[in-house]
């Protein structure tokens, strides 16, 4: 029987008007520790936003906003400060809560053999 590791996740949400808390999910950031793994997917369906957020919704802004998560969980030189930290730390920077048009839900664990379809998962029943 494979091993199991337990892990945690936390759903990207767009919240184009904060004061309404209206969101739409966009994507799922995982991290497992045992593994070593922390990796976001996300999906930008503009036509969807913008007909949810109006014309005001800046897509070129949110498309930074999903790519700097995604360049904080690679953890790489170009990832800024963040980006140096350990992946735990940057986890728990990455789903703090803010008041942004970028938020995450609470964080939620689980057990999974293999993070990587445990996203993939995760990603098809809360966001596709």
């Amino acid at each position: 029987m494979p091993d199991k590791h337990l892990f945690e996740y936390a759903v990207l949400r767009v919240v184009p008007r904060v004061e309404r808390e209206e969101f739409l999910n966009v994507g799922v950031i995982l991290y497992c520790a045992s593994q070593g793994f922390l990796q976001v997917r996300f999906t930008v369906p503009e036509t969807r936003l913008q007909a949810f957020a109006g014309p005001s919704l800046d897509l070129a802004d949110l498309h930074a906003r999903l790519h700097a998560f995604e360049r904080i969980c690679a953890g790489r030189r170009t990832s800024g400060p963040i980006g140096q930290l350990p992946v735990a730390s940057r986890f728990r920077w990455l789903t703090a809560m803010r008041s942004t048009i970028v938020q995450t839900s609470a964080v939620h664990p689980g057990l999974c053999t293999d993070p990587n379809a445990t996203l993939d998962r995760l990603f098809g029943e809360l966001v596709a």
